[in-house]
């Protein structure tokens, strides 16, 4: 750094020196014009004349060397050397600077190359087709190995000249915007392959690229349908068993009831009315069940459910007929709160049902290592805005924050046995009500689900 400040100095001097020397000849000859003594002009012209080619000279000199390196620079030659040794001092600077810069950009060159190349194999190395094409000319950029084998391409110089090979591809990825994703289905090997498209675009220069993965998804989506299926199995499993369980635990007790009926204490028509009230009960839920479980078969076709004007009281009546022999099986009261018995909802009876048998069921689970006075209590109210809320609160054990956030998550589970559908499926068709379900709860204390319709 000192040696490179003294270098300068002694430039800026001797410029200083020559530039003053010229100053002090033109005076000098300006002195000996105006004097008429013209005899000194003899000595002072070429003095003058030598003063200013040696400047001009030294010029010409900065001018060529800067001349050379932005040739350099131009064609990309940063191999060049600048010799310092055998340079004028007013060159040496410049060259030093030169020789800098020249090295500077080699080494970032070299980075680039080697990132480029480090890039390019580790693409050439993934299963995913890359592809990156000029957005203007469709000039292809680059192409990965993989690629190549997936579209049987050894070469490809424009986008365009798929056309020629795959009209349908060419038209899926020209039209495939930044950003977006897209299944298309290719024969690979003579077999007909899910392929998922993403892209991306970006820009060098004035020139803007859009970069194509092209990404095999055929095992993906095998695995990924095989585990739906079994997933499948074992909810439907679930909701059946939610259903037949209270129905069985409802037959008996009828059952029993039917058995006793020719005891002395018992009325005859009491007994038959209840045999009525359980028959009518089994078989609106059968109904029900039997709907569910069409529905389910047919889920994608299912639009809107079937909406008519059902009274909660009827709806909690059922509820109360069906799920109370099974949950003082387990010595849990269930208690309902109507304060209005004529609030009505528009919605389908039968998949609301459903729902809220989802939700007693969990409440019931939730209960069962309570051993003082576990309750379920079934309530429903209109609020401010004229919505009706439902809502099935229980005084269990809670459940805990990080249990929370993933209790509405198809399959999540905490139960061994559980398919993690219910609460799912359960907002799900919430949502085809156009509703929603809000969850409180305080871990030791119970939980609340309340119904939100429209």
């Amino acid at each position: 750094m000192n040696e490179t400040i003294s270098k300068l100095r002694r430039l800026e001097i001797r410029i200083f020196l020559r530039v003053a020397l010229l100053f002090v000849v033109l005076l000098a000859t300006a002195y000996a014009i105006v004097k008429r003594e013209y005899y000194y002009l003899i000595i002072l012209v070429p003095v003058i004349i030598f003063l200013f080619i040696n400047l001009v000279r030294s010029q010409i000199k900065v001018q060529g060397e800067i001349g050379r390196f932005v040739e350099a620079v131009k064609y990309r030659d940063f191999s060049r050397h600048f010799d310092l040794k055998r340079s004028p001092v007013e060159l040496s600077q410049l060259r030093g600077g030169f020789n800098q810069l020249n090295t500077a950009i080699r080494d970032i060159s070299r980075d680039k190359e080697t990132s480029y190349q480090y890039l390019q194999k580790i693409l050439e190395m993934v299963d995913t087709g890359i592809l990156s094409y000029d957005t203007e000319s469709g000039d292809v950029f680059w192409m990965n190995d993989s690629l190549k084998k997936m579209l049987h391409l050894p070469y490809l110089k424009s986008i365009k000249s798929l056309k020629q090979r795959d009209e349908t591809l060419y038209d899926e990825i020209w039209q495939l915007k930044p950003a977006q994703e897209k299944i298309i289905t290719i024969d690979i090997n003579n077999l007909a392959s899910k392929i998922l498209l993403s892209a991306t675009a970006f820009q060098t220069g004035e020139k803007k690229f859009k970069l194509i993965a092209f990404q095999n998804i055929n095992e993906a989506l095998d695995e990924t349908e095989s585990k739906a299926w079994k997933k499948l199995l074992s909810v439907m499993t679930h909701e059946i068993m939610n259903s037949v369980a209270p129905i069985s635990s409802l037959a008996d007790t009828l059952k029993k009831r039917l058995e006793g009926k020719s005891a002395a204490s018992e009325n005859k028509e009491s007994v038959m009315a209840d045999l009525a009230t359980g028959i009518e009960t089994i078989r609106k839920r059968s109904e029900g069940l039997l709907k569910f479980a069409e529905i389910y078969r047919s889920l994608n076709k299912i639009k809107e459910p079937v909406l008519k004007k059902v009274l909660i009281r009827d709806l909690f009546e059922h509820l109360y007929q069906l799920m109370a022999p099974t949950l003082e099986n387990k010595h849990i009261k269930m208690d309902i709160v109507l304060k209005d018995p004529g609030i009505t909802v528009e919605a389908d009876p039968n998949l609301i049902e459903q729902v809220l048998i989802n939700l007693i069921i969990n409440a019931r689970d939730a209960l069962k290592d309570v051993a003082t006075d576990p309750q379920i209590i079934l309530s429903a109210v209109a609020n401010e805005a004229g919505k009706v809320e439902i809502k099935v609160s229980d005084n269990g054990c809670g459940i805990t924050d990080e249990v929370l956030e993933n209790i509405f998550v198809p399959f999540f589970s905490t139960k061994k046995s559980g398919s993690g559908i219910g609460l799912s499926l359960s907002k799900e068709i919430m949502k085809l009500h156009g509703g929603f379900i809000n969850v409180y709860s305080v871990v030791g204390r119970g939980t609340a689900i309340t119904l939100h319709f429209a």
